[in-house]
This record gives C-alpha cells, sequence and structure tokens, in this order.
C-alpha cells in the first residue's frame, strides 16, 4: 500500500498519521432522497477504512494495521501497550477497537479495550464553539480504569481520523493522569488536514 505519512503534534510525546482521508469530492447530484451525492477519491488507505466502516469489509482490518505496522512499528517500539480510542458511534463491531486488537497482535503487545472508556455523552463537536471547550467536554467524557499492572508504560492510542485533534488531546490528558502511564504517543489511519 502506498502511504503519504505525515507527523501529527499535540500534548502526544509523538504522533503520525498514515494519509489523507481523501484527496477530492466533487458533487455529482441529488439522490431519490433529496440528498447531495459526491464522486470521492480516497488514497488506499483511506479507501480501505471506507470500506471497512461503511460496507463493513472487515477483511480491511488485517490491511489496515499492517501498514500502521510496517509504517510506524519502529517509532512506537517503546509502547508497552494499545488503546484503542473510544467509539463515538455503536457498530457490531468497531473498527477502531478490531484495528488496535490487530496492530497490538502484530507489536507484540496488549490491546486494553477497558483503560480509556467513554463514560459520558457528549454533544456534537461541531456544536461547540472553541477548541478548549470541546477538550475540556471530551475530558469529562473519558474514564480511565485501573487495569494495568504495576510500573510506568507508554501507551499508543489507535484512532481512525485525526481531524482538529480535540479528542486525541482529551484521551491524552486522561490517560497523563493516570499514575501508570508514562508518555502517550498516537497514531491516526487517515487526517483530514
Amino acid at each position: 500500500m502506498d502511504v503519504n505519512v505525515k507527523e501529527i503534534s499535540g500534548v502526544w510525546m509523538r504522533g503520525y498519521s498514515l494519509d489523507k482521508h481523501t484527496t477530492s469530492s466533487t458533487p455529482i447530484g441529488y439522490n431519490e432522497y433529496g440528498y447531495m451525492q459526491f464522486d470521492t477519491i480516497r488514497p488506499e488507505v483511506g479507501e480501505a477504512l471506507f470500506q471497512l466502516k461503511y460496507r463493513s469489509d472487515y477483511s480491511q482490518i488485517a490491511i489496515i494495521a499492517n501498514q500502521l505496522y510496517q509504517s510506524l512499528g519502529s517509532v512506537f517500539s517503546s509502547c508497552a501497550l494499545i488503546v484503542p480510542m473510544p467509539a463515538s458511534k455503536v457498530r457490531p463491531r468497531q473498527p477502531v477497537t478490531e484495528i488496535a486488537k490487530e496492530l497490538a497482535r502484530l507489536m507484540s503487545i496488549p490491546c486494553y479495550e477497558n483503560l480509556l472508556v467513554k463514560t459520558n455523552s457528549t454533544p456534537a463537536m461541531k456544536d461547540i464553539e472553541t477548541r478548549d471547550e470541546k477538550i475540556s467536554t471530551l475530558m469529562g467524557a473519558f474514564t480511565v480504569y485501573d487495569v494495568l499492572p504495576l510500573g510506568k508504560h507508554d501507551v499508543l492510542i489507535i484512532d481512525d481520523l485525526f481531524d482538529t485533534g480535540s479528542s486525541l488531546e482529551a484521551a491524552t490528558n486522561v490517560l497523563k493522569s493516570y499514575t501508570k502511564i508514562r508518555d502517550v504517543y498516537v497514531a491516526t489511519v487517515t487526517r483530514k488536514r
């Protein structure tokens, strides 16, 4: 798979994204229900993520996780565990969690699905005006459960899409408040900018 890895900055120690979410999206007209349709061009990893999330093509899990491992595995070699970003939409199988579990298997480290949990619902982020308000709202929605063994651990958060970074920043800040976490790293499959 051809990717265009880019560093993403934030409150985390280091972060990277594999590629853009889309390369272009052109309106092509309304469908029979009155919704605008688009001709969207995606890079390979963006298309793989689209197929996984919106077409339930679970064969994309291994492809995406393998690309994360090939492109970023050595960068995150100090990480002792992986945490999937808590999902905002309920699905029978959570794409980010599935990718995180497969990447953890490839890196021979555990994936903790129950370390960082979204315990409160939040309003739509588009309805919150400032970035700081978004982060504060999201921090109040996450809970860290004491499930790690003793020691200080470097953790890698996996997410599907990097947009403003407010969700990842909130998650990072909450994880940093946990005494068993030393450093937080992030990796996303795609990015909007």
